[in-house]
């Protein structure tokens, strides 16, 4: 609003100057995933269904669909955002989450105070589904 106000401009993007950090990971008991593979999979198959919507579609659009979640927002201000998240590839709808990723998420959160002891990456993260969601297209 302050930019299309022109009372402010975006000087950087720290998403973009971060490098990948992955802005979404899901997570679920160990045991519920090995209760409920179908559920989990369903769950992978719709977020990979939404993120190659939000691929093939314009930003006008995607602005559309997501304007209910902010009512108060201008729809110029949308297409914005949208533009802007796609230019530096937060929503690429490759939904693996890789050990980089995790280990720059973790440093996000040490940094944060929110972490005070790093995981494994082996021990916290299943590949599985995602790629299967992949693989559907």
């Amino acid at each position: 609003m302050l930019e299309k106000e022109g009372k402010g401009y975006v000087v950087a993007s720290v998403g973009e100057e971060s490098g990948y950090i992955p802005y979404t990971a899901y997570s679920a008991r160990k045991s519920y995933i090995e209760e409920n593979p179908e559920v989990i999979q369903a769950f992978a198959n719709a977020i990979h269904k939404g993120m190659l919507w939000v691929e093939s579609h314009t930003a006008a659009e995607v602005a559309r669909s997501i304007q209910p979640h902010f009512p108060d927002a201008d729809m110029d201000i949308l297409i914005s955002v949208v533009n802007r998240y796609r230019d530096i590839g937060a929503w690429a709808p490759d939904l693996v989450l890789s050990e980089e990723g995790l280990d720059r998420l973790q440093d996000v959160m040490t940094e944060a105070g929110e972490l005070d002891k790093r995981v494994p990456y082996d021990k916290v993260v299943n590949t599985e589904f995602a790629k299967k969601a992949m693989e559907k297209k």
